[in-house]
């Protein structure tokens, strides 16, 4: 009988360590929490009381038992228990063992359970194990695909592998057992359901009823009748191995049950409807093997289908052990949000869920290439580690709201996610007769941000991005709302109602500005001033920009926020003495400092005009004296929405790693687009003509956290964004 208790929300730290050739790939060094145990602290108060824990093989006995170095596990699994929080502890995540094993080591088994062994005996009090995370899906990216060690692209290594992995799980428990007899084995694995046009039904069939071999040998329930005991066997497997696993059964005592959007894949014969990399074949038939969520019309299997049928197959404790998006903050909310639901809705129908699972709590490296390589692409989790000290995200806040009890409020919880949404179908759709639905959560009201300044181009960039994440907004133009107007303001506001305000307008006539000081003042800081005051009474989050010219150049490194204001032309003062009214009148707001920008959505920017001439053949001038750090505008819009669903308030930097003169990033767009650079002209800033005095240097760097890319990135795409706008592509 299912407890009536609630689900509870437990959280994991992404620990990868996965050799490559022979490189070692480790999250925990990447993400630093190598060396802060402080952030234990941090966790305990998401109010969380289970976390995924690894005390890593590799990590801890490198080079035998006999010379492990436990310092790091004592400190670490010491904090825990003085905290309260029961660790639920890893020994290999998606790595294949110290140097002198691997896999396919026919002493692995024996090798990882005298490690375990080990940890047990240190750690006696630990009561919940993880032996291998993900068997089968290391086993597949080990053994069948190639891209981890040992590097296997055939169906023995992939079993070989797999059947290794699950000895070694057998053997790691029974040792851990001898020490603790009421240990507990939860067992994760990567679930996801294999969708296929009527011709590729068998191949679908078989892959279906390979994603449950890791559960079914685990639990004994792999015989002859079932279709992978033939599979296997034929694969070269001996008979009396398989029944060993029947004979010596190691069900979990929770099934952790890890789901990613895209683990549901579609098979398909007409390959000529996908890119190239997706297809490839099984000797029999050549197909694609694409996303489910772009192209099944129905959508994707979902949480709710994959929990029901691991608990009808099974009958065992279930637990959802990893909720992770790699996307927009938003999305990231609504998908574990969404995880939350069904997993209560199961377990009111009866289904023994117990938890569901952050994942991960300091964001991962890498895994949009499957930790292949190390480029340093982060996707932030619980926390963002790109700031000095791991800074909590919005989803802090929900995890502090679940595991209060009470249930979260965000307005953008209210639109469905992108999987949900007709967006996502990047491929003719294929009817797969899998229905998915979205039903807002209860007690969630939408509500729309408001956009001051509709027709410049933050403005409508913002409202572009909107529309992009599933974001409600309503754009406005100062007819509609003079933001210099208390009353226009308090009109407007009272009959929108919006969960926050992103003013996007502004004066950005730096030269005229020297001309109208007045007029430049009243849009640039009584606006604001008057927006700050009006949200500050209904407690409506402000969102509102500030420039790089508060700087008056006269350093040579680049400028972080705490750094003083002193502008040389009206411009900037009117945007300092902003930032100056704005944090008096409401100290929750956001102000974001930016420099430079540039985007694929209007034609008057820096770098476009540059294009527009020097494609032309005529000359194009431009400062090269004048250091800069260009801005592009999708990854300010992008970035800033991500610190305005966060929470974040005060002076944020915002601005592309670089430091580059105007004349070197004309030359640098040019060569990009392939267009000679001589017909770029260096000048002082001095022979310009420009009225407005300006900074040689107004470089902005943070000590808040650097969240944009380096500029090379962003020059990239943006001349990727240039080519689907030719091409016609909805971005």
């Amino acid at each position: 009988m299912v407890s009536k208790h609630p689900v509870e929300i437990w959280a994991g730290v992404e620990g990868t360590v996965n050799r490559v050739g022979d490189e070692y790939f480790d999250q925990l060094q990447r993400n630093g929490h190598a060396t802060r145990v402080d952030d234990l602290d941090l966790f305990a108060e998401l109010g969380i009381r289970m976390i995924r824990y690894p005390i890593l093989w590799e990590r801890i006995a490198p080079n035998g038992i006999e010379n492990a170095d436990w310092t790091w596990a004592d400190a670490r699994l010491g904090r825990l228990r003085e905290l309260g929080i029961c660790p639920i502890v890893g020994l290999v995540h998606h790595g294949s063992g110290p140097r002198n094993t691997s896999l396919v080591d026919p002493k692995f088994p024996e090798k990882l359970a005298a490690f375990a062994r080990a940890v047990a005996e240190r750690y006696p009090w630990v009561t919940h194990y993880t032996p291998i995370n993900e068997p089968l899906t290391t086993a597949r990216f080990s053994g069948l695909y190639g891209h981890w060690y040992p590097h296997g692209k055939d169906e023995i290594t992939f079993i070989r592998a797999l059947l290794g992995q699950i000895r070694a799980i057998t053997l790691s428990m029974a040792a851990i057992r001898e020490v603790n007899p009421h240990a507990q084995l939860v067992q994760t694995e990567d679930l996801g359901k294999i969708f296929s046009t009527p011709l590729l039904a068998y191949q679908a069939a078989l892959e279906n009823e390979r994603r449950w071999l890791s559960f079914d040998l685990l639990c004994g329930k792999l015989s002859p009748t079932y279709p992978m005991w033939h599979f296997l066997h034929k694969c070269g497997v001996d008979e009396a191995e398989l029944e060993a696993f029947l004979e010596n059964p190691c069900p979990p005592d929770i099934m952790g049950i890890n789901h990613y959007l895209t683990s549901d894949r579609l098979l398909d014969e007409r390959i000529e409807r996908y890119p190239a990399w997706s297809h490839g074949g099984n000797g029999k038939h050549e197909y694609a093997d694409i996303e489910a969520v772009r192209v099944c019309a129905e959508g994707i299997a979902g949480h709710r289908h994959l929990l029901t049928e691991a608990w009808e197959r099974y009958k065992l404790p279930l637990a959802i052990t990893e909720v992770h998006l790699n996307c927009t903050r938003e999305e990231q909310l609504r998908w574990l949000y969404e995880a939350w639901n069904i997993a209560q809705e199961l377990r009111d129908c009866g289904v023994d869920v117990r938890a569901v699972t952050a994942w991960s709590l300091l964001g991962s490296y890498d895994w949009n290439i499957l930790v292949t390589r190390c480029v340093g692409y982060y996707e932030p989790g619980v926390f963002d580690v790109r700031s000095p000290h791991p800074r909590p995200t919005a989803i802090a806040k929900m995890i502090c709201d679940l595991a209060a009890g009470r249930t979260p409020q965000h307005p953008l919880l209210a639109t469905p996610g992108w999987w949900h949404r007709q967006t996502r179908l990047l491929f003719p759709p294929v009817s797969t007769q899998e229905k998915t639905s979205f039903e807002p959560p209860l007690g969630v009201t939408s509500k729309p941000i408001a956009i001051v300044g509709a027709t410049g181009t933050l403005g409508r960039a913002f409202a572009r991005i909107c529309d992009v994440r599933g974001i409600s907004y309503q754009l406005l133009t100062r007819q509609e709302m003079d933001i210099a107007d208390p009353i226009s303001v308090d009109t407007v506001l009272t009959q929108l109602q919006p969960w926050a305000v992103v003013n996007a307008a502004g004066y950005v006539r730096v030269d005229d500005a020297e001309n109208e000081p007045d007029v430049c003042l009243l849009v640039n800081t009584q606006g604001p001033a008057t927006l700050a005051a009006v949200c500050a009474r209904y407690n409506i989050a402000l969102l509102t920009f500030s420039s790089d010219l508060v700087f008056d150049g006269a350093i040579s490194t680049p400028y972080v926020e705490d750094d003083l204001a002193t502008p040389l032309n009206v411009y900037g003062q009117s945007k300092a003495l902003a930032e100056e009214r704005v944090l008096q009148a409401y100290p929750a707001s956001l102000v974001i400092r930016t420099s430079a920008f540039f985007g694929p959505w209007d034609d008057y920017n820096f770098v476009t005009l540059a294009l527009r001439e020097l494609a032309a053949g005529r000359t194009f001038i431009a400062a090269d004296d004048a250091i800069v750090s260009p801005t592009y505008v999708p990854d300010l819009v992008h970035t800033s929405l991500d610190l305005l669903i966060d929470g974040e308030c005060g002076l944020w930097h915002l601005a592309n790693k670089s430091a580059i003169a105007w004349a070197d990033l004309a030359r640098m767009a040019a060569k990009t687009a392939g267009l000679c650079t001589t017909n770029v002209i260096a000048r002082p800033l001095q022979e310009l003509g420009l009225i407005a005095p300006r900074p040689n240097y107004s470089v902005l760097g943070s000590n808040r956290g650097d969240l944009l890319s380096d500029l090379d990135s962003a020059i990239a795409r943006y001349f990727d964004e240039l080519e689907q706008i030719d091409l016609g592509v909805k971005t």
